[in-house]
């Protein structure tokens, strides 16, 4: 039996994006019998009580409050508390599979415990964290450090992203990588533009079916709204453009209003987030186009999202995107003019369903829950 510890994740069941949906799917569509998964699961109950969740075995892990600190001492407790079941279960060669850097200064004697019952260490980079704006310069250092910290520590870096695994190739050569690739759902929305929960939807933000462009995401600057905003509010659509995403209590809200002057401009509508998973689905295929301007971090959920619902995908033309959408998005820097001239052209009426047959393909092919499981559980078991 291999027995993997998962550390990292916010837990399960998954409530966020990100790790904690990756980690449910990995679980959820296990189909071999010879893994045992341990997930390690930030609570506020009780401090090492177990459930089982999907099959897995799930551990509460009570952190200390200490702000952005928490994460780390939650990651530290959690390895600390899975060596104590290796040790009193006589557990054989576990793996450690620690879900993104931010642990880095402190790994190597973690490492050097793991190594020493047999087992291995594993991680999951996620993507570039410290470029993100959202971290002061201090916080920015760390994580960088914290990144090389893993990458020189661990047996093995697994990058979701080609993008991603290249940065790792280049910038720490001693390290050993692999790739496997994030995944999602193909599954088409079951509602119906009859249904109450659609209709309510689109009246209250007073928008109709294939007359909006869209854009899903969290509500940070390096996903680019504001030039989103202004070269949309520089185009000539009559179309809405409708923003999902939490930015109610942000301050990057009023900010960008500043910036924009969005609020001048009826056509942009941020409307909030949408957990139900069926209506997002509906949103998204009935979507004109769908508009991506992430470009930190590795194969970005949404991204993928909106290849296996919407047809047409304007998006910002770095290597971690190119590398998954291909031939089936249209591409457009964060020079003045390039995203304006994509929705004034793609306003002319040209039908873009081949580029969404195209975009779904992709998906089938390499980025189905099924596949991606099947990879992790080849390697957690043979090692490749």
């Amino acid at each position: 039996m291999q027995h993997v510890f998962i550390i990292g994740s916010r837990g399960l069941p998954a409530q966020y994006g990100g790790f904690e949906t990756f980690v449910e799917e990995l679980v959820k569509h296990q189909m071999s019998s010879d893994i045992t998964y341990h997930v390690a699961c930030l609570s506020d109950q009780e401090h090492e009580t177990h459930f089982d969740y999907a099959g897995a075995d799930c551990f509460n892990i009570k952190a200390p409050k200490l702000g952005p600190a928490r994460v780390i001492a939650y990651d530290m407790m959690a390895i600390s508390y899975g060596l104590k079941m290796v040790q009193k279960q006589d557990i054989k060669e576990p793996i450690f599979y620690i879900l993104g850097n931010t642990i880095g200064a402190f790994i190597n004697n973690f490492a050097n415990k793991i190594h020493a019952v047999g087992g291995k260490l594993f991680v999951n980079p996620d993507g570039l964290e410290w470029k993100r704006s959202k971290w002061s310069k201090p916080v920015q250092a760390y994580l960088k450090y914290a990144e090389k910290c893993m990458a020189n520590q661990a047996d093995l870096v697994i990058s979701d992203n080609v993008g991603i695994e290249n940065y790792i190739k280049e910038t720490y050569p001693s390290s050993k990588t692999s790739f496997i690739a994030y995944g999602t759902d193909l599954e088409p929305s079951t509602l119906t533009s009859k249904d109450d929960k659609a209709r309510q939807w689109f009246d209250t933000w007073q928008t109709a079916e294939n007359d909006y462009y869209l854009v899903v995401g969290r509500f940070v600057p390096e996903n680019n709204y504001e030039t989103a905003i202004r070269e949309f509010m520089a185009s000539e659509t009559k179309r809405d453009l409708i923003i999902i995403c939490n930015h109610q209590g942000n301050a990057y809200f009023e900010t960008l209003k500043n910036k924009t002057h969005f609020d001048s401009d009826k056509r942009i509508k941020f409307v909030g987030t949408v957990y139900d998973r069926d209506l997002l689905n509906y949103i998204r295929e009935n979507a004109f186009a769908y508009i991506h301007g992430h470009e930190v971090g590795g194969t970005n959920p949404g991204l993928l999202e909106a290849l296996a619902h919407t047809n047409l995908n304007l998006v910002l033309g770095v290597d971690f995107n190119k590398s998954v959408a291909k031939n089936s998005a249209f591409y457009w820097t964060k020079a003045s003019g390039s995203l304006t001239s994509l929705i004034n052209d793609a306003d002319t009426g040209y039908q873009f369903r081949d580029y969404g047959e195209r975009a779904r393909a992709i998906i089938q092919e390499n980025y189905t829950w099924e596949k991606i499981v099947g990879e992790y559980e080849d390697l957690f078991l043979n090692g490749h």
